[in-house]
């Protein structure tokens, strides 16, 4: 297996983590922080918008199953990466989005997808989305984990999330677990 390790926000990370979860090839998806200063921050801390830190989540993908552009691509299809510091209704710096790579291979492949992008006009505005070396990721407290699949009937859940992962199920449908 070919398994690899990068790092994306694109907001809250209950809807990233729920989206990307269901992909053939993801074999882990953990939610958490980085990109800031703090060692050690909490969900409090990061709500503040004091630490530097996005919700991010670090994903395990088998690249023989899903290359890291094809993850890249959708990624930046379920997610708005031309609003700075914001999803929706979620604003602050943690909402930013992000892409932490762990390899300079995964950071040409993050500029290349997003040219794609920006040239596609998928989005008709320049696309904001930083891209860094990944530095230090801290694991979000447990009950951040799984968190949609484990609420489904949460209000947030159900407003925010359900419409992304309906996007995910009519717009990827090949690329999901269960097709």
């Amino acid at each position: 297996m070919n398994l690899e390790v990068i790092t994306l926000g694109g907001g809250c990370f209950w809807c990233i983590e729920a989206v990307l979860k269901d992909l053939k090839g993801v074999e882990k998806v953990v939610s958490g922080y980085a990109g800031g200063q703090k060692d050690n921050p909490t969900y409090r801390e990061i709500c503040e918008g004091k630490t530097g830190h996005a919700e991010v989540v670090q994903v395990y993908y088998n690249t023989s199953t899903l290359t890291t552009k094809d993850l890249l691509r959708i990624f930046f299809t379920l997610h708005n990466p031309t609003t700075k510091n914001q999803q929706g209704a979620d604003v602050g710096t943690q909402y930013r989005s992000i892409v932490l790579t762990g390899t300079e291979e995964q950071a040409v492949a993050t500029r290349e997808v997003m040219d794609e992008i920006t040239k596609a006009g998928v989005w008709g505005a320049p696309l904001v989305t930083e891209v860094v070396s990944l530095e230090n990721f801290y694991p979000a407290e447990a009950y951040h984990q799984d968190f949609y699949a484990q609420n489904t009937l949460h209000p947030y859940c159900q407003v925010v999330i359900e419409p992304k992962v309906a996007k995910l199920r009519t717009m990827y449908r090949d690329k999901l677990k269960n097709s």
